[in-house]
């Protein structure tokens, strides 16, 4: 199965690919560069690690007002978890303008930016299609991660999404400093979905290492998981079949054949 849009994928991995090589500069984080830097090993990098993000940004403004074009990357989709709020953030509340590329040309000065935002594939679409069709339905995303989100606010999402019946998708969700957060937050979501709702693990989607199960909610190993995980819970029509988790859609029964 392959998803076709109008030419969309193959334009987003071609000005992806452009972008790049017309990039005098490319920051990131050393996974994402690493990668990068096997395929154009000539370009100039910034490489920064985690929890470095304003400080990448606040690099890629400077080079960018002194005219560089410069490539700021994110794993996944820059827009979801990614850099690019990070960056238009930055930029509103340090008084830099910052316009779309597309159509404002005439806007580029010394104080301002033209940014082009190319969006990607992320972790929750890789580890969707690795465990099938998750995701038909509606479905929500949280991460687990109290760094920059308060843990009362992350308890409060995770209460309304599966007082909701949503598909719940969860990011970030057990790291060395945080080991019991997945814990607590499958506690909460015990409370409202059956403990045989299933749940899909996917760690290192899409690369090397990659491993997937299906799991009912009752039985989720806790231990095995880590910041290179994505766990999708089902939502109470979710079903496994043929080891595939799939949540319908509504089809069969809107047309249900006669």
């Amino acid at each position: 199965m392959v998803s076709i849009g109008p030419g969309f994928q193959e334009y987003v991995v071609s000005r992806a690919k452009e972008v790049l090589k017309e990039s005098d500069i490319i920051i990131g984080y050393k996974t994402y560069i690493d990668i990068i830097k096997k395929w154009l090993p000539e370009k100039c990098y910034v490489v920064k690690g985690m929890r470095q993000e304003l400080e990448r940004c606040k690099i890629a403004v400077k080079e960018a007002l002194q005219r560089c074009k410069v490539s700021l990357v994110s794993g996944g989709d820059v827009g979801i978890y990614g850099m690019a709020g990070a960056l238009l953030e930055f930029c509103r509340n340090h008084k830099i303008n910052v316009f779309p590329k597309a159509n404002n040309q005439n806007k580029q000065n010394s104080n301002t930016i033209l940014v082009e935002v190319i969006p990607g594939v992320s972790a929750l679409n890789a580890a969707a299609s690795i465990l099938g069709a998750p995701l038909t339905h509606d479905f929500a995303t949280i991460s687990l991660s109290d760094h920059l989100t308060p843990w009362p606010t992350i308890e409060k999402r995770l209460r309304m999404a599966a007082a909701g019946d949503f598909v719940i998708v969860l990011f970030n969700p057990r790291s060395k400093t945080r080991p019991h957060l997945l814990e607590k937050a499958i506690s909460i979501i015990s409370e409202y979905a059956t403990l045989n709702t299933p749940v899909g693990i996917v760690q290192r989607a899409m690369r090397e290492g990659q491993s997937r199960t299906i799991v009912e909610l009752s039985n989720i190993p806790f231990n095995q998981i880590d910041m290179q995980t994505i766990i999708i819970v089902g939502n109470s029509n979710s079903f496994v079949w043929n080891d595939w988790m799939i949540t319908p859609r509504g089809y069969q029964a809107k047309y249900m054949e006669t």
